[in-house]
């Protein structure tokens, strides 16, 4: 923003509440949850849905474990009407799930709100007028505070006059001031406390007081100060279920709605990733998984996560960024170097001790939750670009392609990989990672091959080695004596001059996920110069895979 241009904006008025509760206070329990993607989140698509994708999103929301769900605004258009009747004449509604609809209050939308919805078994009837300084100024010309209130006043009247004509269903009352969020407090109480005053609910018979951040216009610390306040300053607390339905303009809702919790508020409306008008709605997605990753049971089940953004991207046509908490593509994936280790470190370390305690506490550093719980995988949790080092390469290679390395071995394979990721400009997947490995330091015979290899077991223990190799295009045949296939070998290299190194260690395994008769091993060589270095054999025979892998690490000595 221009410096010129920060004189036309003020900050935003704190509130007087020297006696704070909230700072105190944990969340330990879940909300009641709303959705408000098909009227919400509806209104703010390109290409809102049809009735037909409405239908399937509501089934979405039904399995997800929603149990109040706001399906739209019937009187605005007949697509809307339409579809609430069809949930109500094809009974598509659970027992167990509550519709709610919004209106203005305004007398024709009223009836025709009633018309929409009258069959069903239990339907929120969500009423709203705007009540802002800046809304009363521009919006409605000037009006008066009292003018304003008169209409949240005989609009909870209308309602209340029409609850009778539909005998059959059970209406529960919600009134919201919109654009609470720059409303002068007491005088969003006074309105707020005159619709309480006509419905009169009872604790056995709540009403909902709405509070919407409509508009963000300071930090969520303010906010949840004018949620204690109003929870201080309604009648009839103990009657009415204060909700919260907070936008992200400022980029904190989340953060807004886990402060309102804080402060008093005892349910939520958002949608699913935070779809919504401008920068959107809350996402109910991350606050219900932040529950979860505090042991917080919400009712809610992401536990397919993947397919419930599928079908989101599917009937919003918006995708989901990358970075989204929880759902985007990225959000368990470390490029870091560090991060890539100490995810390995942690994710081995709990695979150990869960053997012996099914009920073990998360803990692996990078990952507040473990992926699996809401269907994600290990799979993509590392993925190895430029920025990437040894554990994430190793990672790699051991869970996607059953290679155990040294630990030794880590630093010069972690190297060569990030530096040809380096090359290329971009990340590598997990084939191209293998293919690089095998193509460096797997069965390489450049310079030296094994053609054939014999061995013969001879009295007290010793082997005897017949070997044809070919050194620089030549074939020869060689021979030696040791205590072991790959000492027998390197004896047979020294009578004829090939032997430049000392073996300085061993080490083989079947490899995991792929042929049973596969093996695996590594030999590290030391030069007469001092380089040390790794060479891996492949093989359905150990012994072979072992004497591949030496002849592996001589080819790259040279």
């Amino acid at each position: 923003m221009k410096p010129n241009s920060l004189s036309k904006y003020r900050p935003f008025p704190a509130i007087s509440l020297p006696d704070r509760t909230w700072p105190d206070q944990m969340i330990t329990r879940a909300p009641i949850w709303c959705s408000v993607d098909l009227r919400d989140g509806n209104q703010a698509l390109p290409q809102p849905m049809s009735i037909e994708e409405k239908l399937e999103f509501f089934e979405l929301l039904v399995q997800i474990g929603f149990k109040e769900i706001e399906i739209g605004f019937p009187s605005a258009a007949d697509t809307e009407f339409n579809f609430c009747r069809r949930l109500i004449e094809e009974n598509r509604i659970p027992e167990d799930v509550t519709i709610q609809i919004l209106v203005q209050t305004r007398e024709q939308l009223i009836r025709r709100s009633f018309e929409a919805i009258a069959g069903a078994k239990r339907v929120i009837v969500h009423i709203y007028n705007s009540t802002s300084p800046l809304q009363r100024r521009v919006t409605f010309g000037d009006a008066s505070r009292e003018s304003i209130k008169q209409i949240a006043i005989e609009g909870a009247k209308l309602v209340k006059e029409l609850v009778p004509a539909i005998p059959q269903t059970e209406v529960v009352l919600q009134y919201s001031p919109e654009s609470f969020s720059d409303t002068e407090l007491d005088y969003a109480a006074e309105v707020c406390n005159a619709v309480i005053d006509v419905w009169q609910p009872t604790p056995q018979k709540k009403m909902i007081i709405n509070l919407p951040d409509t508009v963000q216009w300071t930090t969520p610390n303010v906010h949840a100060d004018m949620i204690e306040w109003m929870g201080r300053n309604l009648h009839q607390r103990d009657a009415l279920t204060i909700s919260l339905h907070t936008h992200n303009d400022r980029g904190t809702g989340v953060a807004a709605t886990e402060l309102g919790l804080m402060a008093g508020a005892d349910r939520v409306e958002g949608t699913l990733f935070g779809n919504g008008e401008r920068t959107g709605n809350l996402d109910i997605v991350t606050v219900a998984l932040n529950m979860n990753s505090h042991g917080i049971p919400t009712g809610l089940d992401f536990s397919e996560l993947t397919d419930i953004r599928l079908k989101y991207e599917k009937f919003t046509r918006l995708a989901i960024p990358e970075r989204q908490p929880y759902a985007g593509e990225l959000v368990f994936t470390a490029f870091s170097g560090s991060h890539q280790d100490a995810i390995k470190k942690g994710l081995d370390r709990r695979q150990k001790e869960s053997k012996d305690n099914a009920d073990l506490i998360w803990g692996v550093p990078y990952l507040t939750i473990d992926p699996r719980d809401i269907g994600r995988s290990y799979e993509a949790i590392i993925r190895i670009n430029s920025q990437s080092g040894k554990g994430g390469v190793a990672y790699v290679l051991d869970r996607e392609h059953g290679f155990d390395l040294p630990k030794s071995m880590h630093p010069i394979v972690g190297k060569y990989i990030y530096d040809l990721a380096d090359q290329h400009g971009r990340e590598l997947t997990v084939d191209e990672i293998r293919d690089a490995f095998f193509d460096h330091f797997v069965n390489q015979e450049n310079h030296l091959g094994l053609i054939a290899y014999e061995l013969v077991h001879q009295p007290g223990g010793s082997v005897h080695c017949n070997a044809t190799i070919f050194i620089d295009g030549k074939t020869q045949k060689i021979e030696g004596d040791g205590n072991g296939p790959i000492n027998a070998f390197v004896h047979a290299l020294e009578i004829v001059g090939l032997k430049d190194f000392k073996v300085t260690d061993y080490r083989s395994h079947a490899v995991r996920g792929g042929s049973d008769a596969s093996a695996a091993s590594y030999v590290q060589l030391q030069h007469e110069d001092g380089r040390i270095l790794w060479g891996a054999g492949v093989d359905p025979s150990i012994e072979m895979a072992g004497l591949k892998a030496l002849v592996t690490a001589w080819n790259l000595l040279r």
